[in-house]
């Protein structure tokens, strides 16, 4: 599904990805993992189309979609969605409208933009939210939203950046057993970024470790030891 091949980025003179070579099969729960600054998130960027590789490739499902400082297929064509750290939801549109702009702007018939709307809806429990606005809900209640916004287009990947940090451990827990049903219903490829062990032990089938613009791990998340009084049960 996803191959970088030898995919180096910086901002300036500073290097935020080196030489990354990686493949992700399509259907896979990858949690990529790290402190803060290490590439994480231009590694998702770079996925998404939003920046393109200073040097090396990039594909998916076998297409070249950037290379050598260039982008080759734009974001909007590459059929991602992506869930951000600051959920990034329109607070002047209720949650049908945060749902529906995407599928407007995609051109999706009327008929069917409902439809969607109320199948991804359904399958986050938040039907009776559907004319709420962001303010109107509960952290826990806009962290679905975000993700029926990222799913309700229908993506075959689907990214998520942090998207859990500003919720306490317990909703964490909560949310994190959604996502892994939502994925297991949908069968998209999930990438998801974390500086948190626990958080990547329990979403990703595989951890990818980086620091400092490099990977240095690339294992099962079985492999991986969970540090003491951080358990997601």
């Amino acid at each position: 599904m996803i191959e970088f091949i030898d995919v180096s980025k910086s901002y300036g003179s500073h290097p935020a990805v080196r030489d990354i070579s990686l493949t992700i099969e399509e259907g896979a729960r990858v949690a990529i993992l790290g402190p803060s600054g290490c590439g994480k998130t231009t590694l998702l960027r770079l996925l998404a189309g939003f920046i393109a590789p200073d040097a090396g490739r990039l594909l998916i499902g076998g297409k070249s979609v950037a290379e050598n400082g260039r982008i080759l297929v734009a974001p909007e064509s590459r059929n991602i969605g992506m869930v951000f750290q600051d959920l990034a939801l329109w607070p002047h549109l209720t949650v049908r409208g945060n749902l529906e702009f995407g599928l407007r702007a995609r051109k999706v018939p009327g008929r069917e933009r409902e439809k969607r709307i109320r199948e991804v809806l359904e399958l986050i429990h938040l039907t009776s939210r559907m004319d709420a606005r962001p303010g109107e809900l509960s952290g826990g209640q806009q962290q679905r939203v975000a993700l029926a916004r990222a799913l309700v287009l229908r993506p075959r990947i689907l990214l998520m950046d942090e998207p859990l940090s500003s919720l306490d451990r317990d909703l964490s827990r909560l949310i994190l057993n959604e996502i892994l049903a939502l994925h297991k219903e949908l069968q998209f490829t999930l990438i998801y970024v974390t500086h948190d062990v626990a958080e990547a032990i329990a979403i990703g089938s595989r951890i990818i470790e980086m620091k400092k613009g490099e990977v240095v791990k690339d294992i099962p998340s079985s492999s991986l030891k969970l540090p003491k009084k951080q358990g997601v049960s």
